[in-house]
C-alpha cells in the first residue's frame, strides 16, 4: 500500500468514526461538507474545475452540496474509501493517484485530525516525511505567493528552501508534515516556529496560503 492509498484509509476510518457534523479545519465545513468534497473530486470531473477556478466556485458548490445532501454519509465515506474510478484520469494514468493524492489525502486527514482539540502530531515513517519535505519544498513558491512577506522554509534537520523572495523575511522551522500544513494555510494549526520582527511574523501568519 502506498502513502496515498494508507492516508485514505486512515482518513475514511476517521471520517467513519466521528459521523458527518464533527468539525474540520476547512473554514464552514463539517465532515460530511469534506466528503462530499472528495467525492466530487474524483467522481464528479465536470464540476470540479470550480475547486480551483473561482469563477466556476458557484456550480461546483452547488454539486457537492447535492452530493452531501442526495445519500447516506457512511456510502460518500465508503465511495471516498474505495478509490478513484478507473475511468477517472486517476485511476488512467499509472502513478497519478500517488503523485496527486498523497498531500491531498494527507492533508484532509489532518484537517479532521486537527480540528479535534487533543490532537497531537504523528509520528510519520521516515519515507513518508522525506516526500512530504520534498513536495513542500518543490512547491513553496507556489503555495507562499500571496505572502506579504519574505519566507524561508526550515527543516528540524537544518535544510532550507526559499519560499518568497522579499524582505522582511521570517524564517519558519518545523518537521516537515507542520511545514505542509502551514504551508496550505493552515497556520493556527501548524507546530512550527517562526523567527522574523513580530509584525512580519503576524502578517504571515494571517495570510491567505495555499495551492
Amino acid at each position: 500500500m502506498n502513502h496515498a492509498r494508507a492516508e485514505r484509509a486512515a482518513l475514511c476510518d476517521l471520517l467513519d468514526e466521528l459521523g458527518p457534523d464533527a468539525p474540520t479545519l476547512c473554514q464552514g465545513w463539517t465532515t460530511a461538507d469534506l466528503t462530499a468534497h472528495l467525492v466530487l473530486r474524483e467522481r464528479r470531473l465536470d464540476a470540479a474545475a470550480g475547486i480551483a477556478v473561482p469563477a466556476l466556485a458557484g456550480r461546483t458548490a452547488a454539486v457537492q452540496e447535492r452530493i452531501k445532501n442526495r445519500g447516506g454519509y457512511h456510502e460518500l465515506v465508503d465511495a471516498v474509501r474505495q478509490g478513484p474510478p478507473r475511468w477517472s484520469p486517476y485511476g488512467l494514468v499509472p502513478g497519478l493517484d500517488a503523485a496527486v493524492n498523497t498531500l491531498e489525502m494527507f492533508v484532509h486527514h489532518e484537517d479532521v485530525r486537527r480540528a479535534r482539540p487533543d490532537w497531537e502530531p504523528r509520528a510519520l515513517p521516515a519515507d513518508l516525511a522525506e516526500l512530504l519535505w520534498k513536495r513542500v519544498a518543490a512547491g513553496a513558491r507556489l503555495m507562499f505567493r500571496r505572502s506579504p512577506v519574505g519566507v524561508i522554509l526550515r527543516h528540524t534537520d537544518g535544510r532550507r528552501a526559499g519560499a518568497k523572495k522579499a524582505e522582511p523575511h521570517v524564517i519558519v522551522t518545523g518537521d516537515p508534515a507542520e511545514l505542509l500544513m502551514f504551508a496550505f494555510g493552515r497556520q493556527d494549526h501548524a507546530r512550527v516556529t517562526c523567527a522574523g520582527d513580530p509584525p512580519s511574523v503576524a502578517r504571515l501568519t494571517a495570510a491567505r496560503l495555499g495551492v
